[in-house]
């Protein structure tokens, strides 16, 4: 089957038919971003079919890589043994389950996400460190936004003094020294953060050039999405995978779209990739989502950024005009403003509630839409990244599959006895446990399932789970086998929990959360090549939020928000100190924050398919605001 390439554009079908060498694709909103690179990959796939390189698609959510996956397989059956479509962190994990020993690293390694135990971990390298100026005072707490930021760097040992300039001279060795010390505390345990996952992996692409080389070699084609979002460290993985001789590079971006400079995105990083490659600029300014009143609000408010590439060029819209597509709205209080936000979705169509969306800039402001919609009728939901399940029986599974992983993992003993005593109502002591697990191999799993079977008042149905599934997983690490088994025993559990508890609470919805997941990674890799260290591993660096309710209006931040779009968009709190930030008020109108504000603003408003609701305040909480100033910039008040 051929390629049809009559959907595309003149310049899109340029795009898709780029060969060899870097490619840069400026491509703004609504300019069939993904449909371009799903295309090229497919193409390439489709015309080399007695190849054996694999092509590489880089990008920065689950969901744009499941949605990149899903296309191609569609225009090209059976690509997914000739691509890999993932994010910077699954890459990089991937990379370190392979190569990791070289570091010390164990393959099997977790991923921690909670900040508290980042935190403690970095209590642990100060005082590895040893450091001796009592005057500095050093603790986790107040050291883990510096070292986030050197991890985001991709900091080393040469580099780290230059970051660390900004710092004042008598604490850039001790706190360099407890970075370092962070660092070995992290593979020393078997565990990184986000940062550790991608500062690890860079070291190993430049310290290695046997793994360097590898990993060039399998990927002839690399090709990144959202690329204006790549932090330092991700930027320098990127340059690392790229062969020199051919530079095989086609990366689509937008630099009006960047809204993570608080996570290390930076529009000079742009300027660089043109620059370290040479790149060759192709633009995809035309507009297929929103209505033409939307986009030239759009460039009537972004072209007021100072540090947007050279020669950009402006929206085009490609959509029919229709009338009443955009509407401005003043209220004299916040609350008045989500009131009425909330009335008018809620004598909206059926059909069109179920396309709207409520965007602010913070959560504040979104919490009190929730409410508002909620008291009129309309379900509504705040889209909230969700890093643990947090119900009882969840908790056990996820434990056990852990301890089964890393069998002296003294946490997730911790948590599978916590966990276990709220389902059993049994109280086993995590340090008796492990004081046990001698007899056992060391195996805290076969211990923790010895002492719970030594208790009489054992159920009959988990002592049988217990003395037939635990061996399985602690023996052969049948994890598929004994998720079923588990599922089975939780799932009759419920059936007999008492209505009053509330253990379970969560329980039916974080199972369909997990079977999701699960579908999800196997379909990423191939449910055959899915060993438990993976599984778990993706497990981490994915959130466990359920979906969303069934008809109820999502509530998002604007950064929430990007990569996605809406029949109907309210954009809400358009006042000075909200949008704009008050941090960018106080910088003034020409700092990078305000740069940075304007671009949320023109995310929020390119999001919309159909017509565009912008409200605002003369009060918020209580205290007079005045109107944004992006909304004299798109002509909408009089200067």
């Amino acid at each position: 089957m051929m390629l049809d390439f009559s959907s595309l554009n003149e310049t899109q079908l340029q795009a898709v038919n780029w060969h060899d060498g870097p490619l840069l694709v400026l491509a703004g909103p609504g300019s069939g971003k993904t449909r371009v690179l799903t295309y090229r990959i497919a193409r390439i796939i489709e015309e080399t079919p007695d190849k054996h390189f694999r092509i590489l698609g880089l990008t920065f959510t689950n969901k744009a890589a499941a949605e990149m996956r899903t296309r191609i397989e569609a225009l090209v059956p059976n690509a997914g043994s000739r691509t890999l479509l993932t994010t910077f962190h699954s890459f990089a994990g991937d990379i370190l389950r392979q190569h990791g020993h070289l570091i010390g690293l164990r393959p099997d390694f977790t991923i921690i996400t909670q900040e508290g135990e980042r935190v403690a971990l970095l209590d642990e390298a100060i005082s590895d460190a040893a450091t001796t100026d009592d005057e500095n005072d050093y603790t986790g707490e107040k050291l883990l936004p510096v070292v986030s930021r050197l991890l985001d760097y991709g900091a080393d040992e040469k580099t780290t003094p230059t970051f660390l300039q900004s710092v004042s001279p008598k604490h850039q060795a001790p706190i360099a020294n407890i970075y370092y010390a962070y660092r070995k505390r992290m593979i020393a345990a078997g565990t990184l953060d986000f940062g550790g996952l991608m500062v690890e992996a860079l070291g190993l692409l430049r310290n290695n050039s046997a793994v360097r080389k590898q990993v060039q070699r399998v990927y002839s084609y690399i090709c990144v999405d959202e690329f204006q979002d790549t932090n330092r460290s991700q930027y320098d993985i990127l340059t690392s995978l790229v062969n020199t001789e051919t530079k095989n590079l086609f990366v689509v971006a937008d630099d009006d779209q960047i809204i993570y400079q608080w996570n290390g995105a930076s529009p000079e990083r742009l300027e660089a990739l043109k620059n370290d490659f040479s790149m060759t600029v192709l633009q995809l300014p035309a507009n297929y989502r929103c209505p033409p009143k939307v986009i030239e609000l759009a460039n009537s408010l972004i072209i007021h950024n100072a540090s947007r590439s050279g020669g950009k060029q402006p929206l085009q819209a490609k959509k029919p005009a229709k009338a009443e597509t955009v509407r401005l709205m003043r209220f004299a209080s916040f609350d008045k403003e989500a009131e009425w936000v909330a009335q008018d979705v809620a004598q909206r169509d059926p059909k069109e509630k179920g396309r709207c969306v409520v965007l602010a800039r913070t959560r504040k402001l979104l919490d009190q839409a929730v409410e508002a919609l909620e008291a009129a009728g309309v379900p509504a939901y705040l889209a909230m990244r969700k890093d643990e399940f947090i119900s009882a029986p969840m908790q056990w599974l996820h434990a056990i599959l852990r301890l089964a992983n890393a069998p002296q993992d003294r946490e997730q003993l911790r948590r599978a006895c916590k966990a276990f005593y709220a389902l059993e109502g049994i109280q086993l002591d995590a340090k008796d446990v492990a004081s046990s697990a001698a007899t056992v191999e060391g195996s805290f799993l076969r211990a923790f399932a010895q002492a719970a079977l030594a208790r009489e008042e054992i159920a009959a149905m988990t002592r049988n789970l217990l003395e037939q599934a635990i061996p399985k997983l602690a023996d052969r690490l049948d994890f598929r086998a004994f998720t079923t088994d588990a599922f089975a025993w939780l799932d009759e559990m419920q059936e007999n929990a008492p209505e009053t508890g509330d253990d379970f609470t969560e329980y039916a919805d974080e199972k369909a959360t997990w079977n999701d997941l699960i579908s999800e990674i196997a379909a990423q890799y191939g449910a055959d090549q899915v060993t438990l260290h993976l599984l778990l591993q993706e497990l981490d660096m994915r959130s466990k939020a359920p979906k969303p309710p069934t008809g109820a209006v999502p509530c998002f931040t604007i950064h929430a928000s990007k990569g996605m779009e809406f029949g109907y968009v309210y954009l809400i709190g358009l006042v000075e100190d909200q949008l704009p930030s008050w941090a960018a008020v106080k910088k003034g109108d020409l700092s990078r924050e305000m740069q940075e504000e304007r671009r949320n603003c023109f995310v929020a408003i390119t999001r919309a398919e159909e017509t565009l609701t912008l409200t605002y305040s003369d009060k918020v909480q209580g205290w007079p605001k005045k109107p944004s100033r992006f909304l004299r910039e798109m002509g909408l008040i009089a200067a």
